[in-house]
């Protein structure tokens, strides 16, 4: 058989051991599109003496992408994938070549023969191993995942599994698994930073649970001392990268804004509360809407000191325009993610710790507040004093039971609480305490400036990141913030506010026309 009506993408990064043999199998194919992610090894010169091959260079920049941006470069639509350590055998190039390919809606499985040493492993989970190689790419193609990459195979599209294998030289020895555990833990940390939550806890679980899922249940300790090694690599892989997403997520950028409108007694508090963290934002910025120069002042005091960048963000008081006075500091953000406090929400000093371990794409995270008394709060703004600490028991905090156990702090229960996420959840929306990242509020156009006056603007922005397939997660029992007693704001805004809400869920919005885009295209 010669010139398959297929191409093969193949990537490499310093495979010359294999790559001849790999090469010298696929001769008959029409073409093979070869990405070389600058190899330091003879790699390049080995692809260049094959006729067929088309050699491209690029850094690497994701699996699954590498293998679309081949496909895309491919001569034809039928595209079969190879690693530069697989070497196929001649009856399955020649069961290729009998297939008809003008059935274009099939993905075919190819059984992989793993070998560890230069000797095939069938226990540890590494057979039966059907991966999905061939397949038309106007049909199917990878997802964007930067490692454990797939094929996106629709209902409509039938798999097939051939008949015949191929070789699959893995590892020469314990370094190959090492070196491979290495790269793929740290780019799936990479990968899930800020989407999946991890702790020491699911770090050893996972790390136990796949040392005896491998060496017992998949008959690891039949391949001998072999088995064992291949056993704990993938156990120590499971382990590392959890520990390695833990320090990735711990390493978050949070830009904090606080909301404020003439009260620099209380955003004194706030600030001094902000200086006390366990884990500072990367900055803070002061959403403004209009106060007078007393509130400039404090903020221009405090910067002198202060711990982490801090900035005023103001506008012209022309009404209570707070949803404005949020976008123009979410423009302004330079963290990752953003957690939204009003200037009266004095905070416990794990909040932002708190804020951080609880951050997700597409999650809205809605923190509660420790509610104080009038008595208490004029008490505390008129002694000058440093906030002073309050327990579930203090005196000045709101009697009800459940506000109460707002004041509670219990790690594993937050831990716990946090796992359960749902969409369209409306129940106690308050952006007092608010966290999301700033990627999703950018999607949705962050908050409504069409909103005047006091109500409805962070209902209506968590419908929109509900509508756009977002959800949302309660911070209880922690993220913990007190928040000082206040005259209610007047609510004759509310009756055009709820209409601005109304439209939003009836019309199923992910986009306001007045929002953030009004500061992002300046």
């Amino acid at each position: 058989m010669q010139n398959l009506p297929i191409s093969v993408t193949m990537m490499v990064k310093n495979g010359e051991k294999y790559l001849a043999r790999s090469l010298e199998a696929l001769q008959c194919f029409d073409e093979i599109i070869l990405l070389d992610n600058h190899s330091t090894d003879n790699s390049a010169e080995i692809a260049r003496s094959f006729p067929n091959v088309k050699l491209y260079q690029a850094d690497f920049f994701g699996f699954g992408p590498m293998k679309n941006d081949m496909a895309e470069k491919a001569k034809h639509d039928w595209i079969l994938n190879v690693d530069c350590d697989e070497i196929f055998n001649p009856e399955l190039v020649q069961e290729i070549g009998l297939l008809d390919l003008q059935i274009p809606n099939v993905v075919y499985g190819i059984l992989r023969i793993n070998h560890y040493r230069g000797k095939p492993i069938k226990t540890c989970g590494w057979y039966p191993d059907y991966v999905r190689r061939l397949y038309h790419r106007k049909h199917v193609r990878f997802n964007d995942k930067q490692v454990h990459e797939s094929l996106e195979i629709p209902t409509k599209v039938k798999v097939i599994r051939l008949r015949n294998s191929f070789q699959h030289y893995s590892f020469d020895g314990a370094a190959g698994l090492i070196d491979k555990m290495q790269k793929y833990t740290t780019l799936f940390a990479e990968q899930q930073c800020g989407r999946k939550r991890a702790t020491m806890f699911t770090a050893l679980t996972h790390g136990i649970s796949a040392f005896v899922k491998n060496y017992f249940l998949r008959n690891g300790f039949m391949s001998g001392a072999d088995g064992f090694v291949i056993s704990s690599a993938n156990a120590m892989g499971s382990y590392y990268k959890y520990v390695k997403l833990k320090e990735a997520n711990q390493n978050l950028s949070i830009s904090l804004i606080i909301t404020t409108y003439n009260r620099p007694d209380a955003l004194k508090l706030v600030l001094e509360s902000v200086q006390k963290q366990t884990d500072l934002p990367c900055e803070v910025i002061v959403a403004d809407d209009g106060s007078r120069t007393e509130t400039k002042d404090l903020v221009a005091e405090f910067q002198k000191n202060f711990p982490v960048p801090l900035i005023h963000s103001w506008q012209e008081d022309e009404g209570f325009r707070l949803a404005r006075s949020r976008n123009k500091a979410i423009a302004q953000a330079r963290g990752e993610y953003i957690v939204v406090i009003d200037g009266d929400m004095v905070l416990e000093k794990h909040f932002i710790s708190d804020h951080k371990k609880a951050a997700k794409h597409n999650v809205l995270v809605q923190g509660g507040r420790v509610l104080l008394t009038q008595s208490k709060t004029e008490e505390i703004l008129q002694s000058h004093l440093p906030f002073p600490k309050l327990y579930i028991w203090s005196k000045g905090l709101d009697n009800r039971l459940e506000k109460r156990l707002q004041n509670l702090r219990i790690k594993s229960l937050r831990n716990i609480i946090l796992k359960t996420e749902k969409a369209f959840w409306h129940k106690g929306i308050r952006g007092a305490n608010m966290g999301f990242f700033k990627e999703d509020a950018l999607k949705i156009n962050g908050f409504n400036s069409e909103f005047i006056g006091w109500g409805r603007e962070d209902s209506e922005f968590a419908e929109r990141f509900y509508n756009a397939g977002g959800k949302r997660c309660n911070l209880k029992f922690g993220g913990l913030a007190y928040h000082l007693w206040h005259n209610e704001e007047g609510r004759q805004s509310l009756p055009a506010n709820d209409r601005l809400f109304n439209r939003a869920r009836n019309k199923k919005l992910t986009w306001c026309e007045q929002g953030l885009s009004e500061f992002t295209q300046e």
